[in-house]
């Protein structure tokens, strides 16, 4: 006769009380650390006179929370406990790395803390909220901004166009593959340097001297504000576009060969079988990569600070690098975080709604 506690149902199942102490555990210890985290920062804020001098028995006691919930976890679930442990490393340590700083950052937000001062970190209230909205500076950055996303488009054209012909049957076509993808393998601080500071150089860069050459008098591209904007813009294209190109290089080469073969059997041209058929099945692949390329292009600041530091009277600058220039030239450390948690949330929004968009979008398309 089978032993019933050995059975293989019965191992997945844990004793009453020994999940009961597992959520006992787990409700505990949370509790205890929340409680360490609420009282250290009120500490910090000087709201009561009890804490730490820095954070690091916090960061002890975040190590001893997660302990308790992986015990806590076996205990109450039993197998199912022990693989949620595969998962739990990877949850504390985006709580820590992600989540935390969030939180912290957005604490340091409403505070008036400036590195230069010598009167340290205090509480402000609404007045770096105040600050932001009436800061013409940091609404130009997010009207470039506009500019800048868009620009994605005509990047996601030319992508699409290079990963065609490289799709298609050409001579050397794997060394025109690794030629494309070139620029993506440099750094946007060295094509800064070596486009920006050297080929549209003013005085003796060779692409200044052509432009000489074909008539151009004084051939500036970073002192008018669009012609600007529009060089730095084509610099970040340069290094993102083999980005695009390579992820619908690899949408065109899954598709099935049988529907453009069939589609030439019917007598369609080769523009009515990419508009009818390519384009419509290539839509995921396109939206991954489109949305992709605009998180990224969110972020543009390296080129903008390298080449032009936001100038001429900020036509190119973005979001990053106003940000970027609030801590370094201003050592404004709560302004400028207020800046980029606001960012952070209309960054969130615009995601969001984007993506809500794009599926109902491929919904009826298919």
């Amino acid at each position: 006769m089978q032993d019933v506690s050995t059975s293989p149902g019965s191992i997945a199942r844990t004793a009453p009380d020994r999940a009961v102490a597992g959520t006992w555990l787990i409700a505990v210890a949370s509790i205890l650390f929340a409680a360490l985290v609420l009282a250290q920062s009120l500490y910090k804020a000087e709201v009561i006179g009890w804490g730490f001098e820095t954070w690091r028995p916090i960061a002890l006691a975040y190590v001893g929370w997660g302990v308790a919930l992986a015990l806590g976890m076996v205990w109450r679930r039993g197998i199912e406990g022990h693989k949620s442990l595969f998962v739990l490393p990877a949850v504390l340590f985006t709580v820590a790395m992600v989540i935390f700083p969030t939180f912290f950052g957005l604490y340091i937000a409403f505070t008036d803390w400036n590195l230069s001062s010598f009167e340290g970190r205090r509480f402000s209230g609404l007045k770096n909220l105040y600050a932001l909205f009436a800061d013409p500076y940091y609404w130009n950055a997010l009207g470039n901004m506009v500019f800048y996303v868009l620009t994605v488009l005509v990047q996601y054209a030319i992508a699409f166009g290079l990963a065609l012909l490289l799709n298609a049957e050409i001579k050397a076509r794997k060394f025109f593959r690794v030629a494309f993808l070139l620029p993506f393998m440099l750094s946007p601080v060295a094509v800064s340097w070596m486009i920006g500071k050297s080929l549209l150089e003013y005085r003796y860069g060779p692409v200044a001297k052509l432009a000489r050459f074909l008539g151009w008098d004084s051939p500036a591209f970073f002192t008018s504000p669009w012609v600007a904007k529009t060089s730095i813009a084509v610099m970040d294209a340069w290094v993102w576009i083999p980005f695009i190109m390579i992820m619908l290089l690899a949408g065109l080469q899954a598709l099935p060969k049988e529907l453009s073969e069939a589609a030439k059997v019917d007598g369609a041209s080769k523009w009515q079988s990419f508009w009818q058929i390519t384009f419509p099945l290539m839509l995921p692949v396109s939206i991954t990569a489109i949305v992709l390329r605009i998180i990224f292009q969110l972020k543009l600041a390296d080129i903008v600070i390298n080449v032009t530091s936001g100038g001429p009277g900020g036509a190119t600058d973005t979001v990053s690098s106003f940000i970027f220039r609030e801590y370094r030239d201003r050592s404004n450390v709560g302004y400028g975080t207020m800046l980029a948690e606001f960012y952070l949330v209309l960054i969130i929004i615009f995601i969001t709604l984007l993506l809500s968009i794009a599926n109902r979008w491929v919904k009826k398309t298919q």
